[in-house]
């Protein structure tokens, strides 16, 4: 394997082809596709494709440069791997389904329909933990198969969505979701694995650097529009 890993970075090297980057359909349509432009723009040679997956990969066979994955999933052992930041997190909903419920403070979700993703379904015990609190018993309602689809659903006035804030960013500066209470540091960190063979690559260097950057911004943004209270809290 080491052998055909040479031969492999060697040929990348001589004759390069597009870079391929690796991240979920929810962090695509949400983060990342919202902001591609900016890199295109900044970066006009760079030709970029982009596998959709969340799991483990393998570089040479899936032909990837750089995956977006979380600090719970194991990476292959020979990626490079960079913690990104940590993952914010918190419960959204419409500005209608927030009026109609009256939600003010956490123990307040008893009254709510409470959603998650099938991809986190301790989402909420998660969020609780984070902020301290202990609003009881929280049962789901509803569970959805992806980021995505939750979102959508809270969107449309279904409940209570409990999601991480860089999927949410730009429907809560646009008033489309409001955070009424707030975000908390959750247990996960968005970390980067980078193919060692394509590591050196300008190209990679480049998308590389643009994706931390454009994450730690998000960081930035935590206690932004409609966060409801200051972030970190509950």
């Amino acid at each position: 394997s080491r052998a055909f890993e040479l031969i492999q970075s060697t040929v990348e090297q001589v004759k390069p082809g597009p870079l391929t980057l690796s991240c979920s359909e929810s962090i695509m349509m949400y983060w990342l596709i919202p902001r591609l432009a900016r890199f295109q723009e900044a970066n006009p040679e760079v030709e970029l494709r982009f596998n959709m997956s969340y799991g483990t990969v393998d570089f040479a066979r899936d032909n990837i440069g750089v995956a977006i994955r979380l600090s719970t999933i194991d990476p292959p052992k020979e990626a490079i791997c960079t913690e990104v930041v940590t993952e914010w997190i918190g419960p959204v909903c419409s500005t209608e389904y927030l009026r109609n419920l009256r939600l003010t403070s956490a123990a307040d979700l008893a009254r709510a329909r409470l959603m998650v993703s099938r991809t986190r379904a301790h989402a909420w015990a998660d969020w609780a933990r984070c902020c301290a609190q202990d609003p009881g018993d929280l049962p789901i309602d509803d569970a959805f198969d992806h980021f995505y689809l939750l979102i959508q659903a809270a969107k449309c006035g279904l409940g209570l969505a409990n999601v991480p804030r860089m999927l949410v960013r730009d429907d809560l500066s646009n008033g489309t979701l409001v955070a009424p209470l707030g975000f908390a540091a959750g247990p996960n960190k968005l970390v980067l694995w980078v193919a060692p063979h394509l590591s050196r690559r300008p190209d990679t260097i480049k998308l590389v650097d643009w994706l931390t950057e454009s994450a730690q911004g998000v960081v930035r943004f935590q206690g932004g529009h409609n966060a409801g209270i200051p972030a970190g809290h509950c």
